[in-house]
């Protein structure tokens, strides 16, 4: 089927059933998961997927439904429930689609030889990574492994004259083990998730990795409350990051929900901070040729040096505050309407190495795991629990558990003085190590 022609047509079926402007997105779709735990194939499951989403308006009114039936009456009928909906939304003149504005040429966007890969170099590929990974004596059991691709069509066209699609693909391997020692347990995990087949990381190195979490992290021992520096292994600093990326989402910013709502061209931390998002780069997956409205994605600096140089819209929150999409509609598949989001989030490099920067470390934790909220994107508070490695004049002692951290705005953001070289290009979130200075660390 030609589905290009097909979205067309339903956006035209959309206006005659009494749509004022219409928008399909139709995604196709296949999946694989292969999931193996102790040597044993647990499960394969394979499935290729059409689906179709409706997004209407009609008197500034929206209204939305999908379907993965694509036979004429279900069409039709799911237009008619977008239709009906829309007609009992409130208005909201910011409602509305984006014009045909092209697309972005993106480099390595579809891999076709996932596919040709035989199903048996796939299954064994999970079954390796967790035998490597049980090879270290330290490692009681496994948590399991497996093996995972996806290959994606999107079509999207709208009454503005927009038809665009583009064809991705994704594969990933992971794996998951667990060290005892007496009562103790301790979990470690590692994953890599790529365009291409062929740029998989080494299952060797995945392996090794997620057996070193976990054994690490066995007979940690206690410290008490105090302050000293806190650095954010790569694994986790983007937790800091994505609290200031989280508050240059500008519907957020709009209605007033963000720390740096009035900091436009404004100094709000450390001159060492500089955020780019970028849609467009090769081979990684945040990347595609315009977002989930169809409008093209950018490289463009949210943060130089500390300094606010961008805040990100998509075509509602951009009528909202008066301004142009920038690109940064995301999208769940066909059974979600656009919501807002970045693509490919990198943080400029520092000039240390993740050792030099423990080295010069007097007392402090090295950060390795953070639950609870992390940088707040509405205050700029940081809080959250912690555990890592403790660290005393400049070497690592012994790991630590069960600690929280804490710090406002300013002493966190300003307090950012040192960052690491160990940048991983080939994730879509590019964070190095970074190091606060000083923060509140409650220990035992």
């Amino acid at each position: 089927m030609n589905y290009k022609e097909f979205t067309e047509k339903l956006v035209d079926q959309c206006l005659r059933l009494g749509a004022d402007k219409a928008e399909v997105y139709l995604q196709n779709s296949r999946n694989l998961s292969i999931r193996v735990r102790n040597k044993d194939l647990e499960t394969i499951q394979e499935a290729d997927t059409v689906g179709v989403g409706f997004r209407v308006i009609v008197d500034n009114r929206l209204g939305f439904s999908h379907c993965n039936d694509i036979s004429e009456k279900s069409l039709k009928n799911t237009i008619e429930r977008a239709i009906t909906f829309a007609k009992i939304t409130s208005p909201d003149e910011n409602n509305l689609l984006p014009g045909d504005m092209g697309f972005t040429e993106v480099e390595g966007m579809f891999d076709p030889e996932i596919a040709k890969v035989e199903m048996d170099k796939k299954i064994n590929m999970a079954l390796e990574v967790e035998e490597l990974a049980m090879k270290d004596e330290r490692i009681t059991d496994s948590s399991g492994s497996g093996f995972g691709e996806r290959e994606t069509e999107v079509f999207i066209a709208n009454s503005n004259g927009l038809s665009n699609s583009y064809k991705s693909s994704s594969c990933s391997v992971s794996v998951g083990v667990v060290a005892h020692k007496g009562e103790q347990r301790s979990t470690g995990s590692e994953s890599s998730s790529k365009r291409f087949f062929a740029d998989l990381d080494p299952l060797d190195e995945i392996a090794e990795t997620a057996s070193k979490r976990a054994w690490e992290m066995l007979d940690p021992q206690p410290v008490g409350t105090q302050r000293g520096s806190v650095i954010f292994d790569s694994r986790v600093s983007a937790r800091l990051i994505g609290g200031i990326t989280g508050a240059l989402h500008g519907l957020r910013v709009e209605q007033g929900r963000s720390f740096l709502r009035d900091s436009m061209n404004e100094q709000f931390g450390s001159n060492l901070i500089t955020i780019v998002d970028d849609g467009t780069r090769a081979r990684t997956l945040g990347s595609s040729p315009f977002d989930g409205e169809g409008v093209p994605t950018a490289r463009r600096t949210l943060v130089e040096n500390g300094v606010v140089k961008n805040f990100y819209y998509n075509s509602y929150a951009a009528s909202r505050a008066g301004t142009e999409s920038t690109g940064n509609a995301s999208r769940g598949g066909y059974t979600r309407l656009p919501g807002l989001g970045t693509h490919n989030i990198m943080v400029e490099g520092g000039n240390y190495t993740p050792e030099q920067i423990i080295a010069s470390t007097d007392r402090g934790l090295l950060l390795n795991s953070l639950t609870g909220s992390g940088l707040s994107s509405i205050t700029g508070n940081f809080s959250g629990g912690a555990e890592g490695f403790w660290i005393e004049n400049g070497r690592i002692q012994h790991p630590v558990r069960g600690l929280t951290i804490a710090g406002n705005a300013d002493e966190v953001l300003y307090g950012i003085d040192m960052l690491g070289d160990d940048l991983d290009m080939g994730r879509s979130t590019v964070v190095p190590t970074i190091r606060v200075k000083d923060m509140q660390i409650g220990g035992a």
